[in-house]
């Protein structure tokens, strides 16, 4: 079942000279449970497209529909909301609270929203991801490959159907960048939420169902492993 979709998506630019097609006319679909991966060069549009996707930056044209609905008919407040509950940000930085524990900077986003934090939920998220000893621990005490794991506990704590990351692995070194990969993949999976991840590198994106990669906001080439060429 198709969970994520856009059609015919633009987001544009300036104009006359100085015009940018950042994403020009994608229409893509994501499965339910799916792993992804959008591959390009600096300035493809990869993270101008996990944006709108994901319901932060409109399209200048196309439609987002996330469970079926169209995200962009939505008003601001409305879609803040549908965004908070449906949809999971793993950044390239942590933005993590500095001043909170590793705990309260988990369950903020159910704070923000009103919602009772399960401590069983959490707990086992943080187990998977092997981080509860540090529970109470204050970011600037954990390594980066930690902070990105609280990030991604954070992210998959309000239980969203998707979870978008943009370059979580870009502040990583090698084996923590497939560590964290690793562990991204396993707790979507056991949690049975879909993920789209932008990655620079080519090892991390062989790790997922799909890869698609995009040159000057256009889908060029997606498949599996060999990244098969796009219909003509």
């Amino acid at each position: 079942m198709i969970i994520l979709e856009t059609k015919a998506l633009k987001k544009i630019y300036g104009s006359g000279s100085n015009l940018v097609r950042a994403v020009d006319g994608i229409d893509l679909s994501v499965e339910e449970g799916e792993f992804l991966t959008v591959v390009g060069s600096s300035g493809s549009g990869k993270t101008t497209l996990l944006h709108m996707m994901g319901g932060l930056d409109r399209p200048t044209e196309g439609k987002v529909f996330i469970d079926h609905k169209d995200i962009y008919a939505m008003n601001n407040n409305n879609l803040t909301i549908f965004r908070r509950r449906k949809v999971g940000f793993v950044f390239q930085a942590y933005n993590l609270i500095p001043v909170l524990n590793v705990w309260e900077n988990i369950c903020l986003p159910m704070e923000l929203d009103a919602k009772a934090v399960d401590k069983d939920y959490v707990g086992d998220l943080m187990e998977t991801l092997n981080i509860y000893n540090k529970r109470k621990a204050l970011p600037n005490q954990l390594s980066g490959g930690q902070q990105q794991r609280v990030a991604i506990a954070r992210a998959l704590a309000t239980r969203p159907s998707i979870i978008l990351a943009d370059e979580p692995t870009g502040n990583l070194d090698s084996k923590s960048s497939l560590e964290v990969v690793n562990l991204l993949k396993q707790s979507v999976k056991k949690y049975h939420q879909t993920l789209v991840m932008i990655t620079h590198d080519e090892s991390l994106a062989q790790m997922a169902d799909r890869i698609v990669r995009i040159e000057d906001g256009k889908i060029i080439r997606q498949g599996g492993a060999a990244c098969r060429p796009i219909s003509k």
